[in-house]
């Protein structure tokens, strides 16, 4: 009876250990070496003379029971499954639907997408993207490895000062910032996770400098003061939210300093906000994923799904599918977004998301350009480059009616 009661004993000491909130971080730098030139979007990248700051391809695991999941930030305009499923073919112990990966879209990077040029040729550097496929896999693993018990902080709030404003109607974007930080036992923030919708485009890519741009300052202001290793995920941020560098006379500061000035104030409204959130012990961690399909439309669209030397293994001559995933993280709820969502699509997602803590990562598993409603898809003649470089008027739509559904047949956050 004796040695009966002691293996109860152990099997239920192993069992809560099985279940208990686990979470670690780590980060690969990316930066090119020599440098590459830079891309803003469609059309040819430019050259980089200098950079300000490193890339860099940063990590954090979660694990609660048989339920693994893995958060992937790189500093790239965009990060298409085609690199990230390459990436997923490489992690361990992860299943590949719960490996989140997507971009702090600075358009001071590398081209990631193989754009083509009007004669199908395109200036990606293949071997570089290679190279970073390999450095993601070897994060999330490291990662992985070093798995320990944590406790969770969620929160949301109003990021306050001058940080971001909607370039085609000043008001019209979401101020609000949501904060993910994991917190070793002893206390010790392991990292924190900043969710906000902006274009990191303080810089541009017509400068020829290779950066972060905002984020770089932002991850150095985190964790200075002592909250871990940094993530930045992007919002609903399309049509055309964008960093607050306005200035008097209809002039902008695009410098170096505006970038640390913008990073280092959402970095501490970040902090401040993580500072309102109570502990949660042993959070509930919960992962589910969708294909959705989009047909494509636009005939630019077509043109770089077809000639881009990379290629999209589910893309048929019209149509293209893409992972969504719903994921609960203790009272926090998050869906992906695969592409660039006007902030409408934000608000609205968010008022029916089932929870107080909605978080939105945009970019994330795919970058399919900018996701308009059909009533929004060519409707102004502001909204002219945003629909050009969209799949089609039917995206939003599709993408509002999968999420939601996502929404209805999951599990509530606890």
């Amino acid at each position: 009876m004796k040695k009966l009661g002691w293996l109860l004993l152990l099997l239920m000491y192993f069992g809560a250990d099985a279940q208990e909130f686990k979470a670690a971080s780590a980060l690969r730098v990316i930066t090119p070496n020599p440098l590459l030139p830079v891309s803003g979007g469609i059309g040819t990248p430019k050259k980089a003379t200098e950079k300000k700051g490193d890339l860099f391809a940063r990590v954090l695991v979660l694990e609660k029971g048989s339920t693994r999941v893995a958060i992937v930030s790189v500093d790239n305009l965009g990060w298409s499954s085609i690199l990230g499923n390459r990436s997923r073919a490489l992690i361990k112990g992860i299943p590949p639907q719960n490996v989140l990966i997507g971009c702090t879209h600075t358009h001071s990077g590398p081209d990631a997408y193989g754009f083509p040029d009007q004669s199908g040729n395109t200036s990606a550097d293949l071997k570089y993207l290679d190279e970073c496929v390999r450095k993601i896999a070897e994060a999330v693993n490291e990662a992985v490895s070093k798995l320990e018990p944590a406790t969770l902080k969620v929160a949301v709030g109003e990021a306050k000062g001058k940080i971001a404003y909607n370039y085609y109607a000043a008001d019209l974007y979401d101020p609000r910032c949501g904060v993910i930080q994991a917190v070793s036992k002893a206390g010790k923030p392991i990292a924190t996770l900043v969710n906000y919708a902006i274009h990191p485009e303080v810089l541009g890519a017509g400068r020829g400098i290779l950066s972060p741009d905002l984020c770089g300052p932002l991850y150095d202001r985190i964790e200075s003061k002592g909250g871990g290793m940094a993530l930045f995920i992007n919002g609903a941020q399309g049509g055309m939210v964008t960093a607050d560098t306005r200035r008097e006379a209809n002039t902008e500061a695009n410098t170096w300093e505006e970038c640390i000035r913008i990073g280092e104030l959402l970095g501490d409204e970040a902090l401040r906000i993580a500072g309102t959130a109570v502990a949660v012990e042993n959070p509930v961690l919960y992962c589910t994923s969708r294909v959705v399909e989009f047909p494509v439309e636009s005939e630019m669209m077509k043109y770089i799904l077809k000639n881009s030397p990379l290629k999209h293994v589910d893309a048929k001559s019209d149509a293209v599918s893409t992972q969504v995933n719903l994921l609960n993280i203790g009272p926090a709820q998050v869906l992906t977004i695969p592409g660039e969502a006007l902030p409408n699509i934000g608000f609205y997602l968010k008022r029916h998301m089932n929870t107080k803590f909605p978080f939105l990562f945009g970019l994330t598993n795919d970058a399919f350009g900018y996701m308009l409603t059909k009533v929004d898809f060519n409707s102004f003649k502001r909204y002219d480059y945003v629909s050009r470089t969209s799949l089609g008027e039917m995206t939003g739509e599709i993408y509002i009616e999968q999420a939601l559904k996502l929404v209805k047949e999951s599990p509530k956050p606890e």
